[in-house]
């Protein structure tokens, strides 16, 4: 495997990584409730938590 001769600054990586910039979020419609929600996170709709369109959590009280 190739190993740098030389450390590289953290200043000279980051710049390196500024072009790898994030688009618009992925935005996922619920099959069960009809929300949106971002991919691959839990959310609350009506003092629920869905995640996968299952109930994993419900509000207390």
């Amino acid at each position: 495997m190739a190993h740098p001769k030389h450390k590289h600054s953290k200043a000279r990586s980051r710049k390196r990584r500024t072009h790898y910039k994030a688009d618009e979020p992925n935005v996922a419609i619920c099959s069960v409730t009809g929300e949106p929600h971002l991919f691959h996170r839990a959310y609350w709709h009506d003092g629920k938590m869905y995640y996968k369109g299952k109930v994993v959590m419900e509000e207390a009280g």
